[in-house]
């Protein structure tokens, strides 16, 4: 029987607080990518096809991990999968400092990195749904701005670390921060308010009755008979096709058009600074207008973004599109965990956003690698960027045909 109190201060923020810290250090470290791009290229003589690969093996490994992450969670609680995910990103990270074949890139950051990246969204977002329904989604968007002060602290300091002690150093560092930090902030997570006495929102138990708890909702294998979990699918793989093109080519889409290095890493900084306010307006306003309209009006922003980049060339053009990209990627990423529980209940949340996860790892392989190799054939990001800008509009469409489930457990 749950306590009916409602306590001074709820531990649910803490959760929020523990799960902003380890997104920003897991996604922040995980963006540096781009940064050692150059470097490694450099120094190997590889392709960008070549070390893009190697992103999208990652990609992969990840997504798939995300689902038996997103199992773990729900059974166990969040805090035994982010320790265990910390372990492997470290190590990726630490011998990533001893690579010297293509091989070696393959094996760690596509493989042990993989693994450890398989934790940096599903735990933390299916349990703060469990610990929040009225502010779920602003709480939602406050930890996945973690990921945005993340791509403004970790890029720039990777660079200042690669060209003061060398790319292998700074890979042992960044191999540290990421198991200190990660490790430390898992320790204060908790599966669900069920298990200290307490309810989500930190309400009464006579307030929580008037709550749309949605404890039950579809199981898995009711969920995947559900057309709108393969909308979303189709919706996330596009999306993430685009972003992680961006994360991580746009730095050396602005070399190439005359920008300075350090210059072109505060494009990364720019985004990430936008889609921190993104993902925390979009979700506060997303809990009173609808989490289906706000996550079209951000998938529109990242439309008109792309189709923007494709017909400038200029270096100009950048940076605003910077800010309209990071505003619409921020705000779709805090919106897109509540609109799942929305459809589909808590009861197996962490599995179908494992699922969903997946289907988005696809995407963000496929798409750096693609981008990769159309340079390499093209010297040119332009027709990387009108693909983008396509995926886009179709994601639009998709979510604009978007219904809800229907209330009865298990139909579609």
């Amino acid at each position: 029987m749950i306590e009916d109190k409602n306590p001074k201060f709820f531990y649910g923020y803490i959760i929020v607080l523990a799960s902003f810290l380890i997104h920003m250090v897991m996604l922040g470290v995980f963006f540096t990518y781009g940064i050692f791009f150059k470097p490694i290229s450099t120094e190997f003589g590889w392709s960008r096809a070549m070390i893009s690969g190697a992103h999208a093996l990652c990609e992969v490994v990840l997504g798939v991990l995300a689902i038996v992450a997103g199992r773990l969670t729900d059974r166990f609680g969040p805090r035994m999968v982010i320790v265990a995910c910390a372990c492997f990103l470290s190590m990726g990270y630490l011998l990533m400092s001893q690579i010297n074949t293509g091989w070696h890139l393959y094996l760690l950051f596509g493989v042990i990195v993989g693994i450890g990246m398989s934790g940096c969204l599903v735990p933390m977002t299916s349990t703060i749904a469990r610990w929040f329904v009225k502010r779920r989604g602003m709480m939602t968007g406050i930890i996945l701005s973690g990921s945005s002060v993340g791509s403004m602290i970790m890029p720039p300091l990777a660079r200042w670390l690669i060209s003061t002690y060398g790319w292998r150093t700074s890979y042992i560092i960044m191999g540290i921060i990421a198991l200190v930090f990660i490790i430390a902030a898992a320790q204060l997570l908790r599966r669900d308010p069920g298990k200290m006495g307490l309810l989500p929102d930190g309400e009464t138990e006579v307030k929580a009755e008037s709550l749309d708890l949605q404890a039950g909702g579809f199981s898995l294998s009711q969920t995947i008979h559900a057309r709108q979990f393969w909308m979303i699918c189709i919706i996330l793989l596009c999306s993430a096709f685009c972003s992680f093109t961006v994360m991580i080519h746009i730095v050396l889409h602005a070399t190439g058009l005359g920008i300075s290095v350090a210059n072109a890493v505060n494009i990364l900084v720019i985004i990430g600074g936008v889609s921190l306010a993104g993902t925390v307006i979009v979700g506060s306003i997303a809990d009173r207008i609808g989490y289906k309209l706000a996550y079209t009006i951000c998938l529109i922003a990242n439309s008109v973004a792309f189709l923007g980049l494709v017909v400038a060339e200029e270096a100009w053009i950048l940076y605003p599109f910077a800010v309209i990209f990071g505003l619409g990627y921020g705000g779709a990423r805090a919106v897109m965990s509540p609109l799942v529980a929305q459809l589909f209940g808590l009861g197996s949340l962490g599995t179908i956003l494992g699922g969903l996860h997946f289907s988005a790892t696809i995407g963000a392989a496929i798409g750096p690698l693609l981008a990769g190799r159309i340079f390499d054939t093209t010297n040119s990001y332009q027709p990387a960027w009108l693909i983008c800008g396509i995926l886009m509009v179709v994601c639009v469409i998709i979510t604009l045909l978007l219904k809800p489930t229907h209330e009865k457990r298990g139909e579609k």
